[in-house]
């Protein structure tokens, strides 16, 4: 058998867009958070981020790695979580996929990505920020920590106070989800994205 050949690099050795390329490329899927905010003027802000995940359980803290803008600004969604101290994390489901594209938009910040998408709000129980109607599970987080990882980028870290499912993606007796009646999508690199259904426990071959 042939060995493969390599390609190593040294990380600081690489331009930050070109190392945003190949991160993004090779660590995928990543899951969706359409991360509805309120700011402190009551604005409703709606803004898909792929570099998210569950770091923990015990307690339940999600993490959102939030880029600034190219001016070097702090994003909308950093910007309220800052000043109000909570957000709400939406799972992007595919038929929320179009929406989600609308939100991505760079708006400025008095428009309203939600009421432009046509997603539907409903109040939280824990939060001021809603959840989205269409959305099949939906996590209300307070802020517990934000990193300043480097001037282009802050990690925030939430502290999950509610968890809204959708009731026929849950098993409430088992605590079991139905993963494939979510229906979610994943980012890949560039434009690209998935269908989340492929979904096994062995694999053959």
């Amino acid at each position: 058998m042939t060995k493969p050949e390599w390609r190593s690099y040294a990380h600081d050795d690489i331009a930050p867009k070109d190392r945003y390329k190949l991160m993004s490329g090779a660590i995928v899927p990543r899951p969706i958070a359409l991360v509805t905010t309120i700011s402190p003027e009551g604005i409703l802000n709606a803004a898909p981020i792929s570099f998210f995940n569950c770091l923990s359980a015990d307690p339940g803290i999600l993490a959102l790695g939030v880029e600034t803008k190219e001016d070097g600004s702090i994003k909308d969604t950093a910007a309220n979580i800052r000043r109000t101290g909570e957000f709400t994390v939406n799972m992007v489901s595919a038929a929320m996929f179009n929406a989600m594209r609308i939100c991505s938009q760079t708006l400025p910040p008095e428009e309203d990505e939600i009421a432009l998408s046509g997603l539907t709000p409903l109040p939280s129980i824990s939060v001021a920020p809603p959840r989205l109607e269409e959305s099949p599970v939906a996590f209300e987080c307070e802020h517990h920590t934000t990193l300043e990882t480097s001037a282009s980028r802050q990690i925030v870290l939430g502290k999950v106070k509610h968890i809204h499912f959708r009731a026929d993606v849950i098993d409430t007796e088992k605590a079991y989800i139905h993963q494939d009646r979510m229906n979610l999508i994943g980012r890949m690199s560039g434009p690209g994205y998935v269908r989340l259904n492929d979904i096994f426990t062995e694999l053959e071959g």
